[in-house]
């Protein structure tokens, strides 16, 4: 696959067709024979929003996540807004974020009016790093997100030990790690909520944007989906600020109809990643790591000394993405900047 175990160019013959970073087809052709009908019988019944395809989808995401109650939304950024607000996060508290991250888990705290306080990340995982969260606290420090980036756990136990001990708020960014486990238990359902994104491209992908949130309480599982809707407690009455949040009856007909496959596709991720760690050895590479428990390779992402000569040459023959080429001004990191 490589030329030499010092070089980073990739010996390729000419007649090798580049390869695409990620084709999206692959998944529906093994669901279009049972989803089309279903397409069908949503067309005629107009359940376009929210209905009994999102509803079947959020029982059947509740029973495999092992939690009480399944959220559907609009998409992974709204699920972190209104877990935020269902958590009582407001203006002047304060909420700790790992600083390696997508921003959309800062754009939740910004959006309730609450500060961001960015914490160092674990130089093995990428994820938070709690020793560096607790110089960071002060009496304002209202939450913690823990981020299961790239589809590895964060350090759970530690985070909800770290959070009982100062009295904070747990809400799981699980954007990009759906059926990662941690200690056996699925990622996202150890906070007071969990997060999670549908967009196309993540490990469980919905046919346009959508999202989802997870919780063990019964009085937040309601206040989430009258938020979501509106923050109607009855049809036409709005008892606060609400948001259309909704998530559309076809992104739970596709979604249900991949989710009983999504196992399956996580274990070929494995495979995948395991060939890349194996082709990859003996290179002048970080490659990714299994530190806390388990993996699902939403990204197989290594870093480099030589990161721009390397990113130029992937990037060229389209056998890559790179992450993070212009950090977000307010997600800097010192152990993994720009990747």
């Amino acid at each position: 696959m490589m030329s030499s175990p010092s070089s980073l160019t990739p010996a390729r013959s000419k007649a090798d067709p580049p390869i695409p970073f990620t084709d999206l087809s692959i998944q529906w052709r093994q669901i279009e024979g049972i989803a089309l009908p279903d397409i069908h019988r949503l067309f005629q019944s107009g359940a376009f929003s929210l209905g009994p395809f999102v509803a079947r989808f959020e029982q059947a995401a509740a029973d495999y996540l092992g939690i009480t109650h399944a959220i559907g939304v609009n998409s992974g950024t709204s699920a972190l807004h209104l877990a935020l607000i269902a958590a009582g996060i407001g203006p002047g508290d304060k909420v700790l974020v790992p600083s390696h991250t997508f921003v959309a888990t800062a754009w939740g705290v910004l959006y309730v009016g609450a500060t961001p306080v960015l914490c160092d990340i674990e130089e093995e995982s990428a994820n938070i790093d709690l020793a560096d969260a607790e110089e960071r606290l002060d009496a304002t420090v209202k939450a913690i997100i823990p981020v299961h980036l790239y589809g590895q756990p964060a350090d759970m136990a530690g985070v909800m030990a770290f959070a009982a001990r100062h009295r904070l708020v747990v809400i799981e960014d699980a954007a990009q790690a759906i059926g990662a486990r941690f200690d056996g238990r699925c990622v996202g359902t150890f906070g007071l909520c969990g997060c999670y994104s549908f967009y196309p491209a993540k490990n469980l992908g919905a046919a346009g944007e959508a999202g989802l949130i997870v919780t063990a309480d019964e009085v937040i599982a309601q206040h989430l989906r009258a938020l979501r809707h509106h923050a109607q407690s009855e049809r036409y009455v709005h008892t606060e600020l609400g948001f259309n949040y909704r998530m559309e009856g076809m992104q739970g007909l596709i979604l249900g109809h991949k989710l009983p496959l999504l196992d399956s596709w996580t274990s070929s991720r494995r495979k995948l990643a395991q060939a890349y760690h194996e082709r990859l050895a003996g290179l002048p590479l970080a490659l990714p790591q299994i530190v806390h428990d388990d993996h699902v390779f939403h990204l197989y992402v290594v870093r480099s000394k030589e990161r721009d000569r390397l990113r130029a040459t992937l990037w060229s023959k389209r056998e890559s993405k790179p992450v993070c080429i212009t950090p977000c001004r307010c997600m800097p990191s010192r152990r993994w900047p720009a990747s």
